[in-house]
This record gives structure tokens, C-alpha cells and sequence, in this order.
């Protein structure tokens, strides 16, 4: 389309809206610029915070295995089970294979 056929006001409307156009455009890209930027921002944010969330994570669990499993409780617990162990032992020696009575 030739626009030097059309008449000057058309001319200047195409003119105008091909500019407009233009811009449009040119602000779709610096928004998008700035979404990815701010994207990236975000997504860097959210890898410190889940490291650090895993470190305190960690010393939980660190601090848990400490103050709540010693190991005096769990050697009492073991020596319990294992005098348990050894009664039932007894009382299945005791007990021939064909007596129910235990």
C-alpha cells in the first residue's frame, strides 16, 4: 500500500498507529525484561532460603540425635530387651516342642 495515494489525514493515522504499534511492542519486551529479571531474583531468593532451611533441618536433627537418644537410655533399652529375649528363651527351653502351655 502506497501512502502517498491515501489522503493526508489517512496517512497520518496509518502512520500513527504503525508508531503506536512500535511501542506496544517495545513496552511487551521491557515488561517481559523486567518479569525475568524479577523471575530470576525470586528463583535465587527461593535457593538460599531452601538451603538454609536444610542446614537448620540438619542441626535439628543433629540436636535431636543428641539430647533425646543418649546412649546410656539406649543401652538400657537394649539390656531390657535382651533380658526379655533370654526369659522367653528359658521358657521355651523349658517347655518341650508338643506342650501349648508356656
Amino acid at each position: 500500500m502506497d501512502l502517498s495515494n491515501l489522503e493526508p489525514g489517512l496517512a497520518l493515522l496509518a502512520a500513527s498507529d504503525a508508531s503506536s504499534f512500535g511501542a506496544i511492542a517495545w513496552l511487551f519486551w521491557k515488561q517481559r525484561e523486567e518479569h525475568e529479571r524479577a523471575l530470576a531474583k525470586a528463583h535465587e531468593i527461593n535457593l538460599r532460603e531452601t538451603r538454609d532451611l536444610a542446614a537448620r533441618l540438619a542441626d535439628f536433627k543433629l540436636e535431636i540425635a543428641r539430647n533425646y537418644a543418649s546412649i546410656a537410655y539406649l543401652k538400657d533399652v537394649e539390656n531390657r530387651l535382651t533380658a526379655h529375649l533370654l526369659r522367653i528363651e528359658a521358657k521355651l527351653d523349658a517347655n518341650p516342642v508338643g506342650d501349648a502351655r508356656l
